[in-house]
């Protein structure tokens, strides 16, 4: 899970500049942002995740 929640952060900016260069309307660049952001946030959430239970197997 650690492994996935690294690659999904910087997939989420990708999609984000993606969506901000190669979309003209205002509304998609709108979604694609939210939805990259998304993406983002559940890849920190993964990682946080794995590197407690990590933590906490060590103890």
């Amino acid at each position: 899970m650690k492994v996935t929640g690294l690659l999904m952060m910087p997939s989420g900016w990708f999609i984000v500049l993606t969506a901000l260069i190669l979309l003209r309307g205002v509304v998609a660049q709108d979604l694609f942002v939210a939805a990259g952001a998304g993406v983002e946030i559940l890849g920190l959430v993964l990682f946080t995740r794995s590197h407690l239970m990590v933590k906490r197997g060590h103890e």
